[in-house]
């Protein structure tokens, strides 16, 4: 069995022992020749296992001593219900129009912006890829894709949805510009305006704006911190109102950083099935699991019914500005074929042969493991900064995957406060209240952790953590 898999699987059991309490925080952990005598494993394995867990944040090297439980930060409360439901309602938060002119900004340290930095890509790599279809023939490189999308890249994406255990036929896949715009075409293919739509608070505030501008009704579900969409609640609201349709992100929702169990997502489509309620799931995040285990999409609880759109992108994989998503049109593919004609006509071609192109010639997986690592490692050394500079009080979500850090903050300090001294000082934060329909949140912030940890970044958080003392003070 190779090294990767050996250590991933020593890290999990490691980490069952930790979450069962048999090895508790502040505990020594076993030396490594303990550990790789007792499991029967090589020493770099061992080593690669207890820095898989330090990276998740669960263990600590402390020098000359070995390797310990960590003690947890002060994090939001597992599974607390972030807000209470209401009637549905159109949306009513001023604030997602002006959020544009933050996004627009490159004066700033973009902790505002969920991507990756392009150091953290295989940016050098794409760009040879980029180079060779434009020798290669020039003439089809700059011309009009088909519709549908470049058949060579939807085989890939078929390919890789069948690596977690998924059956995606290429001939439904439609190539579009990101995940967004896969996300509005479902929703203008299946909603008329009036519609009632199901969204998780917090959830994704271009989801608010794209429900807003189909001028749809928005019925909200908690995501509980560290939980997940809690499945219960949608079902009775489900019960309540009749849902067209429910645009839901299980896999690593942005802003808290959540995984929906498998037990939850299996019950959601269930739920949905039984009112005839499609389900467009944003699987933008389903790439970037820490641990490296993918976690299942809701296409896979979907028992071939149809009522699952799934939507994803190699936007935070591979290149933000190639804008290369797609959609699962399953039973929808045609109408959804032809929204995109009606719509965009079809995708820039030289993008989409570009990702063909490294896909078929460079190790993707082993780019995502890096872009997994690097991740989980800022996540934890952020936690980190903000346990250290931050007023005490403030807590942070613990995710497991993608690349948003959701924060409550000490009452009474606002979100919009701080968003605007740390905007003064040259440093880009998301306040809170964009991710609602109704601006709740007031108290929280979201940071990415998509920038590679250096001096910069540990100074940013360290300067915002000032600015939150002083606001309080």
């Amino acid at each position: 069995m190779p090294e990767t898999l050996l250590y991933e699987r020593l890290a999990e059991r490691l980490r069952g022992q930790i979450q069962r309490g048999v090895l508790r925080a502040g505990e020594r952990m076993p030396s490594l020749r303990r550990l790789g005598r007792e499991q029967r494993v090589s020493l770099a394995t061992a080593v690669e296992a207890y820095l898989h867990l330090e990276r998740e944040g669960l263990v600590e090297a402390r020098p000359r001593s070995g390797y310990y439980v960590r003690a947890p930060h002060a994090s939001l409360p597992r599974g607390l219900t972030p807000a209470r439901t209401r009637a549905p309602q159109p949306i009513r938060n001023p604030a997602l129009l002006g959020v544009l002119d933050v996004l627009g900004r490159k004066d700033v340290l973009p902790f505002h912006a969920a991507t990756p930095s392009l150091e953290l890509l295989p940016s050098a790599a794409l760009a040879t890829a980029t180079t060779r279809v434009l020798r290669r023939d020039p003439g089809v490189a700059l011309s009009y894709a088909v519709p549908q999308g470049i058949a060579e890249l939807r085989q890939r994406i078929a390919q890789r949805y069948a690596q977690c255990a998924v059956d995606v036929d290429p001939d439904e896949i439609i190539i579009t510009a990101g995940a967004m715009e896969a996300i509005t075409l479902a929703l203008r293919t299946v909603t008329k305006p009036g519609d009632i739509v199901l969204l998780e608070t917090p959830t994704y505030y271009g989801l608010l704006q794209a429900v807003a501008a189909l001028g749809l009704r928005v019925i909200e579900v908690p995501n509980r911190a560290g939980a997940g969409i809690d499945a219960a609640c949608a079902a009775e609201l489900l019960d309540r109102h009749s849902v067209r349709a429910a645009v839901l992100v299980p896999n690593f929702n942005n802003p808290s950083g959540s995984l929906t169990s498998d037990v939850d997502k299996r019950a959601l489509v269930a739920a949905c099935t039984a009112h005839d309620v499609v389900v467009i799931e944003d699987d933008l995040y389903g790439e970037l699991a820490y641990s490296g285990e993918r976690p299942a999409p809701l296409r896979r609880f979907d028992g071939g019914r149809g009522h699952v759109i799934t939507c994803g992108s190699f936007s935070k994989m591979l290149a933000p500005g190639f804008r290369v998503g797609w959609v699962l049109g399953g039973r929808w593919a045609t109408e959804l074929l032809r929204a995109k004609c009606f719509s965009t006509v079809a995708t820039a071609t030289l993008p989409q042969l570009a990702i063909a192109e490294y896909l078929s010639r460079h190790d993707f997986d082993r780019a995502l493991r890096r872009l997994r690592r690097e991740l989980a490692t800022n996540a934890q050394r952020y936690r980190e900064a903000i346990a250290h500079h931050w007023p005490e009080g403030t807590r942070v979500s613990e995710p497991t995957g993608g690349m948003a850090l959701w924060l409550e903050l000490p009452a009474p300090l606002e979100g919009q406060a701080l968003f605007e001294a740390a905007l003064a000082r040259g440093i880009g934060t998301l306040p809170g209240h964009l991710f609602s329909n109704r601006g709740d949140y007031r108290h929280h912030l979201r940071l990415s952790c998509g920038l590679k940890w250096d001096a910069p970044v540990e100074a940013g958080l360290r300067t915002v953590g000032s600015l939150a003392q002083r606001l309080l003070a």
